[in-house]
């Protein structure tokens, strides 16, 4: 199997909700290792929000179905980012057999985009799926 997801979304956009909501918005949408992280860069933040709707697209679940911070952007030690599934969003993943993702985000002046890619391992394809990261 394989699941795609792209997502953009204007600096702006983001900036506004943070400015409005402030850490009620911060705190529903990122992690605190994601907070941590980003401090308070927009662009940082954009791009984290892109992934999740990205992710949340392969996936195909709602947003009533799976919360933001259980899709949550992790940096390898190489700076890549990667994906890390809590709770429901791993579930999603497992019963769909996909178990091997890539992530991709960028930003410019204006926008944020991500990509996400997942497909299924031959374990997964057998039924026998594990989630993308096990929670901590």
């Amino acid at each position: 199997m394989l699941a795609v997801g792209v997502d953009i979304v204007e600096l702006d956009r983001i900036a506004a909700a943070v400015q409005r909501w402030g850490d009620r918005f911060l705190q529903r949408v990122y992690t605190p290792a994601e907070l941590a992280y980003c401090r308070g860069r927009v662009a940082s933040l954009a791009a984290r929000w892109a992934a999740k709707e990205a992710v949340s697209k392969a996936l195909a679940c709602h947003w009533l179905d799976v919360s933001w911070t259980e899709i949550e952007v992790g940096r390898l030690a190489t700076g890549q980012p990667r994906l890390i599934l809590h709770g429901r969003a791993s579930e999603r993943a497992r019963a769909l057999g996909l178990d091997q993702w890539a992530l991709s985000l960028s930003h410019a002046r204006r926008y944020a985009i991500a990509l996400a890619v997942a497909t299924s391992s031959a374990e997964a394809q057998g039924r026998d799926a594990r989630p993308v990261e096990p929670a901590v």
